[in-house]
C-alpha cells in the first residue's frame, strides 16, 4: 500500500511516495500551484496517484512551535479536506515543523548546494521527510 507523502506551501506542494512495503520514501517532483487563486494542481496529484496506485495521503502540518494551529497548518488542512473529497481516499497528518529547515542544512551541509539548486529540490525533500518520518513511526 503506497503512501503519498505531501510539503503544501502557497505556491508549490512537494510530492514522495512510499515503496510498496511503506518503508522508504522518495521523492518524485514539485508541483506549481497558486493558493491565491485556487490552483492547487489536483490534476497533477490525480496522475501521481493513478500512476503510483496510492492508497493513503500524508499531508505534511505546519504547526507553530508551540503547538498551535497558525494559518499555514490551516491552509495545508484545507488541502488536506480537498485531497479528501476529491480522492475518497484517508488523510493524516504529520507534524512538521522543521522539516523545510532541516532539508534545507542537509542540502547545504551535505549536498553543498547552490541557494537557486537548493530552491529547485527544497520541497520534494520537506515531502520526503514528512514522509519518512510518518512511515518510521508506523514500523
Amino acid at each position: 500500500m503506497r503512501k503519498m507523502g505531501l510539503d503544501v506551501g502557497s505556491r508549490t506542494v512537494g510530492i514522495a511516495v512510499s515503496d510498496l512495503l511503506g518503508w522508504t520514501a522518495q521523492g518524485l517532483e514539485i508541483i506549481k500551484i497558486n493558493e491565491d487563486e485556487g490552483e492547487f494542481g489536483i490534476e497533477r496529484v490525480a496522475e501521481l496517484v493513478n500512476q503510483y496506485e496510492v492508497e493513503e495521503f500524508v499531508v505534511g502540518l505546519p504547526k507553530n512551535m508551540n503547538n498551535t494551529i497558525g494559518p499555514r497548518a490551516e491552509a495545508a488542512m484545507a488541502y488536506g479536506d480537498l485531497l479528501k473529497e476529491t480522492f475518497n481516499l484517508p488523510v493524516v497528518y504529520q507534524d512538521e515543523r522543521l522539516s523545510t529547515v532541516a532539508a534545507e542544512r542537509m542540502l547545504v551541509e551535505q549536498a553543498n548546494t547552490s541557494r537557486a539548486k537548493r530552491k529547485k529540490v527544497i520541497d520534494k525533500l520537506a515531502a520526503v521527510m514528512i514522509l519518512q518520518n510518518y512511515l518510521d513511526k508506523k514500523v
